[in-house]
């Protein structure tokens, strides 16, 4: 019956602000002209959203952000140092100032915004954002990705070799290397978000499984430094991933495994195992062999950290929009949330879960695991 009522009213609300009439009533009333503001400028931001992004798009990839860095400049220099026109380059740090990206200094000078100088501090940020062209190219008639029609034919599945390869084992060095390199660049974000709420000194080796070229391992040796570390990947990023640990100096502390992780054993001896960014890349069938072969590697009172952005946590609900269609962008895996992490995670062999609270959920989402004792499953 509380169900019943709820809808009828959801209707009868849905009804009211979808008038015409009551829109322009609730923009001129004082009590309501707030609230229709605040509704015009979130619509207003749904549709241009795309051009934000691109103007974000060209304040990268021209360097404008690093130019300000050095010191406020006017719009004369800034064209001169970014070969466009001033009538070009005073579009562009319009539309840049009035996303907060830059902002005006007075006498025609121009510096950081608040946004752009948190941009231009966070590497891992401009490296994804210098990557997503290709997703706006594959988003140019959503109607089609989303109907599978064939003249849509998404670029990002090509930059991510593993989502189309039958032997992803088989690919080379030149194959993995875009994709590789950007989750490298990437990885401090996410690394950052476990290491600052989980002590990885409780255990004694960690195995990272789909670890591409070893970044986050190198972040976890520096916060603990007894730490054994383990890396499986395939094998044309293990050989990425060896030669960067070695240059870290960690190559003693290491070992290296390669394979497919869904149809290959995983090596066992570890008494942590974390899969970051991994689980969502793949379908429930793929990530439920994941997570079982996972669990046949680790020790009755090992942990296993699943750390990839999740589906309704607050804070970070806009990840549902973006994960949603970049993954069907990619051709497969899809956005969880925590329940259905764990419900998976439990068909698995796991059965001890914790959601831990960290700073910044729109960055990732941690759930620490722990092997069921009663499981008896495959």
């Amino acid at each position: 019956m509380g169900q019943f009522f709820r809808d009828r009213l959801r209707r009868l609300r849905d009804r009211l602000v979808s008038s015409p009439r009551f829109q322009r009533l609730a923009a001129a009333h004082p009590l309501t002209r707030a609230k229709a503001r605040q509704r015009a400028r979130a619509m207003l931001d749904l549709c241009a959203g795309f051009v934000y992004s691109q103007v974000l798009l060209a304040c990268v990839r021209l360097k404008l952000l690093e130019l300000l860095l050095e010191q406020p400049r006017d719009v004369e220099q800034i064209a001169e140092k970014l070969a466009l026109s001033q009538d070009a380059a005073a579009r562009l740090l319009d539309a840049a100032a009035s996303l907060g990206l830059v902002e005006r200094r007075g006498k025609g000078r121009f510096g950081l915004g608040e946004l752009g100088a948190a941009l231009i501090g966070n590497p891992a940020a401009l490296a994804l954002v210098a990557h997503q062209p290709m997703l706006y190219a594959d988003l140019a008639d959503p109607v089609a990705l989303l109907r599978g029609d064939e003249s849509a034919e998404p670029r990002l599945a090509d930059y991510w070799p593993y989502s189309a390869a039958e032997n992803p084992a088989a690919l080379t060095a030149e194959e993995v290397a875009p994709y590789s390199a950007l989750m490298a660049a990437s990885q401090p974000l996410v690394a950052q978000e476990l290491l600052d709420v989980y002590s990885l000194r409780r255990h004694k080796t960690l195995l990272d499984v789909g670890g591409g070229e070893g970044a986050f391992l190198i972040t976890a040796a520096a916060r603990a430094p007894r730490l054994r570390l383990m890396l499986f990947d395939l094998p044309s990023v293990v050989e990425r991933a060896r030669a960067r640990l070695e240059e870290a100096g960690l190559s003693k502390r290491a070992s290296f495994f390669s394979g497919n992780f869904l149809a290959d054993p995983l090596p066992k001896g570890a008494d942590v195992i974390t899969l970051i960014r991994i689980v969502h890349d793949h379908d429930d069938a793929s990530a439920l062999e994941l997570l079982r072969n996972v669990r046949r590697a680790l020790p009755r009172d090992g942990t296993l950290l699943i750390i990839e952005a999740m589906s309704g946590v607050a804070g970070a609900e806009p990840l549902d929009a973006y994960y949603g269609f970049y993954t069907l962008a990619m051709g497969r895996g899809e956005p969880r949330t925590v329940a259905e992490m764990q419900k998976l995670a439990k068909k698995a062999g796991f059965g001890r879960f914790r959601l831990l609270s960290n700073p910044m959920p729109i960055v990732a989402s941690i759930l620490a695991a722990r092997p069921d004792p009663d499981y008896h499953g495959p």
